[in-house]
């Protein structure tokens, strides 16, 4: 959820300042520390040093870059087992099985040997276009699909030199299946007996990658490597880190962001068994804290609190959300930045007007699993254990808070329990906390890791939430729904605003994540004017961004539109769309027709609802079905249509909308918002803060449409359409349209 499509391309320069930033590792000497360092083609003894170095050599001037180098993505062992790395984070999506998959496909690997780890800060784990460490925008698989298939490619060309060396055979006659070396007369020798003396071998800079006519991993349902560790409750989190001696802090945080403490009493903390020692520590955006560190996550939660701490919160602006939402109207009748300036003079002639306020709040992204960080300092250096969506900027967060050069700090991507952009945050909050932690018991002399946790509370009031949006609408059309003119506003906080992503996703003045969905694909004039208030609330991207709001309002007032004009909602839509965007006519069109959608008559008091969206590069249609009982609002099925070019494992494509699509639904549950007063927010956990649950899914049918173009993204896509076609659905059992998330009705 970092990039959308607009601004995926990024220009050269940015290009260049991204790839340019340091890592602390020149590439003379990644090549030899990854040759040294088990990142190897096979699970045996180094090699000696003078062979390593003329491997490096080699590989080097074949003009390979880190991210191209088999070493530090395939480990073959005797057994035939091949364990891949990713470079990614793996909080759910699915990317420790389509990585894999497609390194795999083009390795001629048995897929039942194959497994996978998550990889570090290392140059060689950066997203090969964007130059930098990042799990997200729905980038995964989009930019590394064809990385993993050339490394795939390329192992697979080192086992058969290495074949054809042994065997004195031409490397052409030979070919690959399953994890084996074939000759023409039937001899076989497996990559596990070749993987040593592969490993030595110069890595080809061109080969030759497979027709997708002839694949027979990629394009199939497979189950995930990580399924039967997750069903059996033994997959390890970054919570679950365990290291000798650890242990573990807590922080009190203030109650208002950026507040200081005034005073503290801690005598009463310290006395409690277990506790090691209290320190006030440095926090995010000129805050201060208080870490506990203990043995233990409950005697560090008794004992902060035990503390008697006072905050000094006269100096910062307290936000209160009724206030709030009061100056985003009056800021929103004001003149701004304009990102769409097409005419809409025909709205005053217009036959048929709407004018609409749509209001979004503040949205925590509460991940099953809380945030933690675990440091272990060591001398000079320091190692770091948790679940992150960009190691690398979180490494040289780290060296820059610990006083440590960059190359000497190695952090372990562990797997997360979710994250949904959380985990991605510009200023490195929670990874600069636990160093900042682990500074502070460094001081109190103890030398052990400390693995820093933040609590269900602390992470739903920690900050860094989707903006508060509002938006208003005034539209003109005639009676057959031609609109004449769209005049619109976006009032909300920029979330790259000060941030490393300020130059490449702000343009004149507007964050390209408030606006991403506007418009498109419809044919219509429309002014857009967005406004960007600075409030004293960290926001962040949230799954979907931009699309989490923009949908919405695009896709309800459509629908409108069509109401009005007595139009069917589809026809309608296809209408606007046209022929410029057949990827998505195909979505909404699979959706449809799958859901039976105009051939079947539904129950009384159930009504159809359509909405359509692209983001990330995919197309996602829902066809819903809606009922009110006894005035509260069910949604009973949801039919996606969905457009994400190849789809490299259908069966993650489909988790993947079914978990979005959950999420969607989430945010239309009354409860689903972050709320302020007095700058204190106002909810603390599930009980206050509501997230659906399993008797909220409806029943899900996820339908792909058939391609063979490169896979686009597809972590975040089903999310926006949702909440619009289940409010569309509404609107036909009522006469109120739904003007707000999450849903009031009268």
């Amino acid at each position: 959820m970092l990039f959308n499509h607009q601004v995926l391309n990024l220009p050269p320069a940015l290009q260049n300042r991204l790839q340019a930033a340091p890592t602390g590792l020149s590439r003379r000497r990644f090549l030899k520390v990854t040759a040294s360092s088990g990142f190897a083609l096979a699970c045996y003894p180094l090699l000696p040093d003078n062979a390593q170095a003329q491997g490096a050599e080699a590989n080097q001037k074949a003009g390979l870059k880190p991210t191209q180098q088999p070493s530090a993505f395939v480990q073959i062992a005797e057994d035939g087992i091949v364990t891949v790395t990713i470079n990614r984070l793996d909080f759910g999506q699915g990317v420790q099985t389509g990585l894999p998959l497609i390194l795999a496909e083009e390795l001629d690997a048995d897929w039942s040997l194959v497994r996978s780890v998550h990889g570090t800060n290392s140059p060689a784990y950066a997203d090969p276009l964007f130059g930098i460490h990042l799990t997200g925008g729905s980038n995964s698989i989009k930019n590394s699909y064809m990385q993993y298939r050339e490394l795939g490619a390329r192992t697979r060309a080192m086992l058969i030199q290495a074949a054809a060396q042994q065997w004195k055979a031409d490397p052409a006659s030979l070919s690959t299946k399953a994890g084996f070396v074939i000759r023409a007369d039937g001899q076989k020798l497996s990559y596990g007996q070749l993987a040593k003396a592969a490993m030595q071998l110069p890595v080809p800079e061109q080969v030759t990658l497979k027709d997708p006519a002839n694949f027979r991993l990629i394009g199939h349902a497979t189950k995930r490597l990580d399924a039967a560790a997750k069903s059996r409750g033994q997959q390890k989190y970054g919570i679950d880190v365990r290291l000798p001696g650890m242990l573990t802090a807590v922080v009190a945080r203030p109650p208002v962001f950026g507040a200081r403490l005034r005073s503290l009493d801690d005598a009463a903390a310290k006395a409690m068994p277990g506790v090691k020692a209290v320190r006030r520590i440095a926090l995010d955006r000129g805050a201060e804290g208080v870490a506990i560190i203990a043995t233990g996550y409950w005697q560090a939660k008794q004992a902060r609190d035990a503390l008697k701490v006072e905050w000094d919160v006269a100096s910062v602006e307290k936000t209160d959300s009724q206030a709030q939402l009061a100056a985003y109207r009056q800021l929103a009748r004001q003149p701004g930045q304009q990102f769409y300036k097409d005419d809409v003079a025909g709205i005053a002639k217009a036959t048929h007007q709407i004018k609409a306020e749509f209001v979004f709040p503040y949205l925590a992204h509460a991940p099953m699993e809380p945030l933690n960080c675990t440091v272990a300092l060591k001398g000079d250096s320091a190692e770091l254990w948790c679940g992150t969506q960009m190691a690398g900027m979180d490494g040289l967060a780290a060296a820059r808070t610990l006083g440590l050069k960059p190359e000497n700090i190695l952090v372990h991507t562990q797997a997360a329990g979710g994250g949904f952009g959380r985990r991605a945050v510009p200023s490195n909050d929670y990874v600069v906390e636990a160093c900042q932690v682990a500074k502070a018991a460094l001081d109190a002399g103890l030398q052990a890791p400390v693995r820093t946790v933040w609590s269900r509370e602390d992470d739903i009031r920690g900050g860094y939430y989707r903006p508060m949006h509002l938006h208003t609408a005034h539209i003109g059309f005639d009676a057959q729904g031609k609109i004449l003119g769209w005049d619109h506003v976006i009032v909300g906080q920029s979330i790259v605003a000060g941030t490393l992503f300020e130059g490449m996703m702000i343009k004149d003045g507007i964050d390209a994540t408030a606006v991403e969905g506007m418009k498109e694909p419809y044919a219509l004039p429309m002014r857009l004017t967005v406004h960007h208030p600075k409030v004293n609330v960290p926001v962040l991207w949230w799954r979907s961004v931009g699309s989490t709001h923009t949908a919405f309002v695009m896709e309800t007032l459509i629908d409108e539109i069509a109401q009005k004009t007595k139009q069917d909602p589809v026809a309608y839509r296809l209408s606007l769309i046209g022929d410029q965007h057949p990827r998505h006519r195909a979505a909404l069109m699979l959706a449809v027709e799958q859901s039976g959608y105009g051939k079947r008559k539904l129950a009384k008091g159930q009504a159809w609802g359509v909405a359509v969206h692209e983001s990330f590069e995919s197309v996602v249609a829902y066809v819903v079905v809606a009922s009110l009982q006894k005035t509260q609002p069910k949604l009973l099925e949801v039919t996606a249509g969905v457009h994400c070019n190849l789809a490299v494992n259908p069966e993650s494509v489909r988790a993947q909308v079914e978990g979005a699509a959950l999420m969607g639904l989430g945010m239309c549950l009354p409860g689903a918002a972050i709320s302020l007063r007095q700058g204190v927010v106002e909810q603390s956990n599930f009980s206050d803060y509501v997230v659906p649950r399993i008797t909220d899914m409806p029943k899900v049918a996820v339908h792909i449409v058939p391609s063979a173009d490169a896979p686009k993204g597809m972590g975040e896509p089903g999310l926006p359409p949702l909440a619009p076609a289940f409010a569309n659905a509404l609107a036909r059992l009522q006469p109120k349209r739904l003007r707000a998330l999450p849903f009031k009705l009268a």
